[in-house]
């Protein structure tokens, strides 16, 4: 019999990748997000108690077959069984490729729903991130992301959303959420809450939908520029921590362990996005591309930095955004720091930035480079409060006891 703490390590680990495969074939043969739901995290539970008696050798497969299954009777068991069946089948043509995630994904970024509703279904169904977790990355209450999820299934219920890739008329008008969700399934997995700096599931899983995004609508530069952010931001991933688990930030990064197939796909993508726009993705590949393509962190073009955030708050003036300009506005040679210190005080009053550790981070570094210790210590402490990962926890606090 398997030990039980080789099945939790392994149920665990299949959940954070598999999750959204399993959930996705459950809502394909159901057509009901509850439902689907319900039966999948049941799936896992069922995994925990028979797996004891040894694990199978496709964990993946195991809990889509259970949780169908158990989607089936549940089906059979409800008077309205005849109204579903006709669901059942699948639409003929449809693409054979594994692309349940990303329908998925279009599924839950339906404009007949809220936007605010979309990304967070999509990160609560997509991830299996908790509700809790999806507040922590969009900035807000756990009640009001809880309402938002609740809300969006209500709505796809009762409207009778279709589970499917959409037709390429309608893809425009959900292209901008879905890449926005794309992203944010990222960064919930760049910065994780808990352990480790790095959920590599989340990471993984948004690469991939990025790509099946690409594949999808090819002559978007949009998609092209999204997958170039990722890539980046992917070929540095064994540098941001030591040998000793501990965070290290880009300017000390060793750039020799940066993953140059990665990187070069990753600016080839994002230069041919530029070449056919100047959206937000394309932008904020620019920047990632003029940190990567310089030879080093004082090297580094920040007064052209600063430009792709001014070009970038004209057509997304959101606080974080705002944010990010000032602190590379603090980074360009000769900046005004005190100015610089008052567009973060500012800032401050933002309530989306409110549970934002980096802002209070971002402060402390600029005070401490003012000589305002004092001042830089309170912010240090903050930032430590804020923050829901204990890799970045720890960094912030050596800062602080360094001052």
């Amino acid at each position: 019999m398997t030990e039980a703490v080789e099945v939790t390590r392994v149920v665990d680990r299949a959940h954070r990748e598999c999750w959204s495969t399993v959930l996705a074939s459950v809502v394909r043969l159901t057509r009901d997000l509850d439902l689907a739901e319900d039966c999948t995290q049941d799936a896992f539970v069922q995994a925990l108690r028979t797996w004891p008696d040894g694990i199978p050798g496709n964990p993946g497969g195991w809990l889509s077959t259970v949780a169908r299954r158990l989607a089936l009777d549940r089906l059979r068991r409800e008077t309205n069984l005849r109204r579903k069946l006709p669901l059942l089948v699948e639409e003929p043509g449809e693409d054979e490729q594994p692309t349940d995630p990303l329908r998925l994904v279009f599924t839950c970024c339906h404009p007949a729903l809220a936007r605010d509703s979309q990304v967070a279904l999509t990160l609560r169904l997509i991830c299996g991130l908790t509700t809790r977790e999806v507040a922590a990355v969009l900035l807000i209450g756990e009640a009001t992301a809880a309402a938002r999820i609740t809300r969006a299934k209500k709505k796809i219920a009762a409207a009778g959303i279709p589970y499917r890739i959409p037709a390429d008329r309608e893809l425009p008008a959900r292209l901008d959420v879905v890449l926005t969700v794309v992203h944010l399934v990222y960064t919930a997995g760049h910065v994780a809450a808990g352990p480790e700096l790095t959920r590599t599931d989340l990471t993984g899983r948004a690469v991939e939908l990025a790509r099946m995004l690409v594949r999808l609508m090819p002559d978007e530069p949009e998609p092209q520029a999204l997958l170039g952010l990722l890539l980046m931001t992917e070929a540095r991933g064994d540098a941001r921590v030591s040998a000793d688990g501990e965070l290290v930030l880009l300017a000390d990064q060793d750039r020799s362990r940066w993953d140059a197939q990665l990187l070069g796909e990753g600016v080839s993508r994002a230069t041919a996005a530029l070449r056919r726009g100047t959206g937000r993705f394309a932008l904020q590949a620019a920047v990632a591309g003029l940190h990567m393509t310089a030879p080093s962190w004082e090297e580094t073009d920040w007064r052209q930095v600063v430009r792709m955030y001014d070009a970038m708050l004209v057509s997304w003036p959101t606080p974080i955004v705002a944010l990010n300009r000032a602190a590379a506005h603090s980074l360009v040679p000769g900046a005004d720091l005190t100015a610089v210190l008052t567009e973060l005080d500012t800032l401050a009053t933002e309530s989306a930035l409110a549970t934002y550790a980096y802002l209070p981070a971002t402060r402390a570094d600029v005070l401490t480079r003012l000589g305002r210790t004092a001042e830089a210590a309170e912010a240090y402490q903050q930032a430590i409060q804020l923050t829901a990962n204990e890799t970045e926890r720890r960094f912030l606090t050596k800062r602080l006891n360094a001052l």
